[in-house]
């Protein structure tokens, strides 16, 4: 069995394992940054026995100075996981759309949050479909859970730990596209640039359409941006989404204390006082 078998399940293995006894809770996650909420698709079909768990509002708190996708409430992500039947020591896979983003935010969370059997459905409900697999549109009723949320089994910078990060030893990665890093441009956020030192590795760079290339390859590109086996390692985006993502990918190519600036772009721009790079190489 690959050692990334404990974080990326493909759909004919997950198929088989649905097929026991005691298969693992299914979290369908989808999630648009613009556009209809996920839970529309979840309606027309998802996996048999997924249920919807919302990233905006039960995986993440409210949007705010903290970023557009902080940290949740503790208590309140609990009371959300134990709704979806997830179970204390249960293995969980998580799953969106296909680009892999907000499964990685959830696998994140939920790895956050003191939960470690915890996988992300590879290439996602089309990879899923494509197999041909099975999918239902009923309302499962699943039994509640008893999981316990203990926060803080994942590392989390703030804006001044990015901040010491980004000035060295280690490596601050921005996962924005180029355009954004360099201030060019930014749709979302009322200022545009990036953490002063920050590396830009854009996520297509490291992973296509939600599906990841071989570990070697991932360990090339990073350390192709300056990650150092001995040097510190973290990452951010707009609102420490797509920063998830790129967690997971440093957790493939074995840096699994690879830290998350949740906030991200979205909590650092909140403070006027904070200092803003525009320019500069795309990346390392």
């Amino acid at each position: 069995m690959p050692a990334t078998a404990d974080l990326l399940v493909e759909p004919d293995r997950l198929a088989a394992e649905l097929d026991h006894a005691d298969p693992p809770t299914l979290l369908d996650v989808r999630w648009r940054l613009t556009g209809p909420p996920g839970r529309e698709d979840y309606a027309v079909g998802h996996l048999p026995g997924a249920v919807f768990v919302d990233l905006d509002t039960e995986l993440c708190g409210r949007p705010g100075t903290a970023g557009r996708h902080p940290l949740p409430d503790p208590a309140a992500l609990q009371a959300a996981l134990r709704a979806a039947g997830v179970r204390a020591g249960h293995p969980v896979v998580v799953y969106d759309g296909g680009d892999g983003m907000s499964a990685a935010r959830a696998w994140w969370t939920l790895r956050w949050a003191g939960h470690r059997q915890v996988r992300v459905l590879h290439g996602g409900f089309p990879a899923w479909s494509a197999a041909g697999l099975p999918v239902d549109t009923g309302l499962p009723a699943p039994a509640p859970g008893d999981v316990t949320v203990a926060p803080g089994a994942l590392p989390v910078l703030d804006a001044a730990a990015a901040a010491r990060l980004a000035a060295g030893p280690g490596v601050l990665l921005d996962v924005r596209a180029a355009p954004r890093y360099r201030g060019e441009q930014e749709p979302v956020d009322p200022v545009a640039g990036h953490v002063p030192g920050a590396v830009n590795v854009p996520a297509p760079e490291y992973v296509t359409q939600g599906r990841f290339p071989a570990v070697e390859a991932l360990r090339d590109r990073f350390a192709a941006a300056g990650v150092a086996p001995d040097e510190p390692v973290g990452a951010y985006c707009g609102s420490g989404v797509t920063a998830a993502q790129a967690v997971f990918a440093l957790h493939l190519a074995g840096r699994p204390d690879a830290a998350l600036y949740v906030g991200s772009w979205s909590e650092w721009v909140a403070d006027p006082d904070r200092p803003v790079a525009t320019g500069g190489p795309s990346g390392r």
